[in-house]
């Protein structure tokens, strides 16, 4: 009897205990365990941001990195714990990556190892280093490394097409695919490796652990939509082909996507530089024994999460300091890497102070820091025309010492470069395309400015070449005088080798849709990622510190100017005077990307002299970039009833806001688009009516 009695009383101990406890744990599984909340946490194109500092500016930067993405995941786990950790991919080149691949680890694989990364989707960037090398790495990395469609030559996969990850009794397929792209970008280091179609391998993947999972989702090194017109290269297409996915997580493009669907599946995609985490929600349901998403539209769900805030500059999630730690000797290697003199710059500065504020120099006429970058790039190439853009406004390199990071100040991105063969005509066009950069001249205007839809990332400069920009004229008819050094005219069939970047080469003068070419013809490729895909930044230290002998000075070619801009000189300089008292202010975009986007006139001088306040403009730009002149566009008023339009190469929402006479806000309330620069060719639009 008093067993009995014991075993009841410990029998009721027990049954209190678990309720206390499911009472005080957070499971996010029901009692009767009929549903499950799953937690999906993605990440992608990181490049090399282990902790919060740009390398290649020599400087702090909360706006993300691995020990932030930490501090969210582990709060985000402590929400649901029924978690899965995904990276996309892009994760151990740029940001001084590259010095550790011969490291013991990895600093971009030890903060994955830490943080409990569950797969790692390989992208492009990962084979920028060779196979071998990357495959060294990718052995630092205690999760799963997917690569689904890059196969050996004995016929083995470079990395898994799937992981099986099994969270609160339900088991998730995680397939990895990476973009085709990459024989188009590596193929030196792809030689005797097969890359396949990824739809194809995820169809494979699919019929082969559908009966294993209760549900599966992809993460993919793959763009939203097409690049190169490759079919079957976008996340989209995977989408459209594969709808047993609840979820695709897209990587590639640096953009953030969130509760994009396609086909039924949810789509999302990170910012790059460790920026955002993609948080995606699953609701499974258990049915007749199997966990089931009942209805993809509302069970499956998807945020983004920003590390700061981008509008108020706000952290919202501070560096882990414990992984920080165990990541700082690998910092004080970069930092010290960042800061070694590689030489002198004597004479003065690379580029003038801003004769008008808010206007910046390196952007209305020839500096020595262009011509610098053009200069490294014909030497090392030995093209015969070279172009370069000023990424920053306020890109610059100062008289005195030149440390590593200060040619990461004039070149921002750790581009490679592309040497093509264009004919005279072609590089015309390109001018042409580059020069829409500018607003057309008006009578009464006192500044140059630029168009608000064009980035100034987007407005190249040349070297190799003599040529005026006429900016009265408009878009496709600027280019005057165009001559090479010796003052013979380039004529349109001859043919010269032209030096740009990768990003520029790939995006526009060989992407048939680009909108350059009216012919359709385009460059051709003579050699891509040239002197072995040495970053450009990388070459401009090498040219001051061998070629130069660490020595260089401030050197204009006198090959370029703007033309066409007859103003009142007196006005002018009266207007100039103003500005930088800021009594007058130069408009920027409202999202202020782009400065200077309205010209000062004289009537804003008349205002600033009787003291009026003369605040920047909403004005919208004569011209608009990849499109015809805007003399050629009918506008059509939309009908009284709902109109469809079918998206063409070149189109964006603005434009075809202007076609109809609507607000492009409207178009994409209409047919529900968070992000306004997220159309694609053929996809259908409902024009409402205004």
């Amino acid at each position: 009897m008093f067993k009995k009695f014991k075993f009841k009383n410990w029998t009721s101990w027990l049954i209190a205990l678990v309720m206390v406890l499911g009472l005080v744990t957070p499971f996010n599984v029901s009692a009767a365990e009929k549903t499950v909340d799953l937690q999906i946490l993605a990440t992608s194109d990181t490049h090399g941001k282990f902790v919060p500092y740009e390398y290649a500016i020599n400087s702090e930067s909360k706006s993300g990195s691995m020990t932030q993405i930490a501090t969210a995941v582990k709060e985000l786990k402590k929400a649901n714990p029924n978690t899965i950790l995904v990276d996309a991919g892009d994760t151990i080149q740029d940001n001084s990556a590259s010095l550790f691949l011969d490291n013991e680890i990895h600093p971009m694989i030890l903060a994955m190892n830490e943080i409990g990364y569950d797969t790692w989707t390989l992208g492009n960037h990962e084979f920028n280093y060779g196979v071998p090398t990357l495959e060294k790495v990718a052995s630092q990395f205690k999760g799963t490394m997917l690569c689904g469609n890059v196969y050996k030559k004995d016929g083995e996969r470079l990395g898994k097409p799937y992981n099986i990850v099994e969270k609160a009794g339900v088991k998730v397929g995680i397939i990895g695919m990476t973009t085709p792209n990459i024989t188009r970008w590596d193929s030196e280091n792809l030689k005797g490796y097969r890359v396949t179609d990824p739809v194809e391998e995820t169809k494979k993947v699919i019929s082969e652990i559908k009966d294993k999972v209760d549900v599966m989702i992809a993460v993919v090194h793959m763009s939203e939509g097409e690049e190169y017109g490759n079919k079957n290269s976008s996340a989209v297409s995977l989408a459209n082909a594969c709808p047993e996915l609840v979820a695709i997580v897209a990587a590639h493009e640096h953009k953030a996507v969130d509760e994009a669907t396609y086909n039924n599946v949810l789509l999302v995609e990170n910012k790059n530089l460790a920026q955002t985490i993609a948080k995606i929600d699953i609701k499974l349901t258990k049915k007749d024994g199997k966990y089931i998403v009942s209805d993809k539209t509302k069970d499956v769900t998807s945020k983004i999460i920003w590390m700061m805030d981008g509008k108020t500059k706000k952290v919202n999630y501070e560096s882990d300091k414990d992984l920080e730690q165990k990541l700082n000797s690998y910092h004080k290697v970069a930092l010290d890497d960042a800061n070694q003199i590689i030489g002198e710059l004597k004479g003065g500065n690379l580029v003038p102070e801003d004769e008008v504020k808010g206007i910046p120099t390196s952007q209305i006429q020839e500096t020595p820091m262009i011509n610098l970058i053009n200069e490294v790039q014909m030497y090392y190439t030995k093209a015969n025309v070279s172009a370069a853009a000023a990424f920053r406004s306020n890109a610059n390199m100062k008289q005195g010492k030149i440390k590593k990071s200060d040619a990461s100040l004039i070149y921002k991105f750790d581009n490679t470069l592309y040497l093509l063969e264009v004919t005279g005509k072609q590089l015309k066009d390109y001018m042409e395309w580059s020069a829409s950069y500018y607003n057309t001249y008006k009578p009464g205007d006192l500044t140059v400015s630029f168009n608000e839809d064009v980035r100034g990332y987007n407005y190249d400069m040349f070297s190799g070449v003599k040529y005026e920009i006429d900016i009265s004229k408009e878009p496709g008819n600027r280019i005057t005088n165009l001559r090479k050094m010796d003052n013979s005219l380039v004529k349109d069939t001859e043919t010269l080798k032209l030096i740009v970047n990768n990003y520029r080469a790939s995006s526009h003068l060989l992407n048939p849709n680009s909108g350059i070419f009216k012919d359709g013809n385009l460059p051709k490729l003579i050699e891509k990622d040239a002197l072995d895909g040495t970053p450009i930044r990388d070459l401009i230290g090498r040219y001051i510190k061998e070629v130069k002998k660490g020595v260089i000075t401030p050197q204009m070619n006198n090959n370029w100017k703007i033309s066409g801009n007859n103003w009142d000189s007196a006005k002018r300089k009266e207007a100039v005077k103003l500005i930088n008292e800021d009594k007058i202010k130069v408009p920027q975009s409202k999202d202020a990307r782009t400065p200077n986007v309205a010209s000062i006139t004289e009537k804003d001088l008349e205002n600033g002299k009787n003291n009026k306040a003369v605040k920047p403009v909403d004005k919208k730009p004569t011209t608009k970039p990849d499109s015809k002149d805007s003399k050629d566009k009918k506008v059509i008023k939309p009908a009284d009833k709902k109109t469809v339009y079918t998206v063409k190469g070149g189109d964006c929402l603005y434009l075809i806001g202007q076609k109809y006479n609507v607000s492009y806000k409207k178009i994409a309330k209409a047919n529900n688009i968070k992000n306004v620069n997220l159309i694609f060719v053929g996809q259908r639009l409902i024009i409402p009516a205004k």
